[in-house]
């Protein structure tokens, strides 16, 4: 018994100390144990000027979906509005010019919609991108570290992998994994390679699917976690897709939730773009295009509500 209880003892110390080893691994960042804006030091003028030469039609296409009181959103987040007049907007003008106006209040909790999920967003036991410890950047007033205000402008080459093609159904089957097989065959169809600095956004058909949806469906296809760190291997800024968690759900280990926000967010300082409209690329055939992402300037947030646009 007591050589049974030692060897018990030898395999539980064994396995903490497999479990801090996996822990203690995602960090320091490769661009240095300082560093608070990960993937996108991917990002330069260089390679902007090159994703710009991929503009030969002008043709835009607006990647965000209009967010409003019936956007199902993941519980409990909402969204409302409340317009202010003058008066009771019938009032007396101002001045000899007549000048009348409308303002308005927007309560919103800010990850619904199409929007982009910040560095500040997910962590592994309370510790985020590059190891910060949650205590060191969350406040009530917001965060002191990881907002998204602090991103630079995303200016970069867009690729679509059309999941529909490589899967052979629209929408692409709920539970469906894209893991790196699936993504070297999503790249042969649309005949590219991803890139350094590249933003690779999945079409699923998802979003088409459930427009007429009265709230958030529990299940998507997207990005497995194999396929999530070899597009960060690949150097991506950001991965999105036409998907509310851009990963697979039902997660693929039952025990491991949101595994891909982790690989990419915390562990490789990878965006993530979730809810993107990529139905119209998808019809035109678009496998790469100039992205152009400004990210609002709302101070201390963990995410934003944004609209980016390709052109190709």
């Amino acid at each position: 018994m007591k050589r049974l209880m030692i060897a018990a003892g030898a395999a539980l110390l064994a396995a903490c100390a497999a479990g801090a080893q996996e822990t203690e691994s995602w960090y320091p960042s490769q661009y240095g144990a300082d560093d608070r804006l990960g993937a996108v030091n991917e990002l330069s003028a260089e390679k902007t000027a090159e994703a710009a030469k991929l503009i030969t039609t002008g043709k835009t296409y607006s990647l965000g979906m209009v967010t409003g009181r019936d956007t199902p959103a993941y519980g409990p987040r909402e969204y409302d509005v409340t317009v202010l007049q003058l008066s009771d907007g019938s009032g007396t003008p101002l001045g000899a010019n007549k000048a009348t106006g409308n303002d308005d209040i927007v309560d919103v909790w800010v990850g619904i919609g199409s929007q982009i999920d910040g560095l500040g967003h997910m962590g592994i036991n309370h510790q985020y991108y590059n190891g910060v410890p949650v205590a060191d950047f969350v406040t009530p007033a917001g965060l002191t570290q990881f907002g998204t205000h602090a991103l630079p402008p995303i200016a970069t080459r867009g690729v679509l992998l059309d999941m529909t093609k490589v899967v052979g159904a629209a929408p692409v089957p709920d539970g469906t994994a894209f893991n790196r097989e699936e993504i070297d065959a999503a790249m042969e169809a649309a005949g590219v390679e991803i890139e350094a600095g590249d933003v690779v956004l999945f079409h699923t058909g998802y979003m088409a699917a459930t427009a007429d949806a009265e709230g958030l469906k529990q299940t998507e296809p997207g990005l497995g976690v194999e396929g999530a760190q070899y597009l960060a291997d690949l150097g991506v800024v950001a991965v999105g897709a036409d998907t509310w968690a851009v990963e697979v759900i039902p997660f693929e280990a039952a025990d491991r939730p949101f595994d891909v926000h982790l690989t990419l967010l915390a562990k490789n300082g990878v965006y993530l773009l979730e809810n993107m409209v990529t139905s119209e690329l998808a019809a035109d055939n678009v496998t790469e295009f100039f992205f152009s992402l400004g990210v609002p300037k709302l101070e201390g947030t963990v995410q934003a509500i944004i609209n980016p646009v390709a052109i190709r």
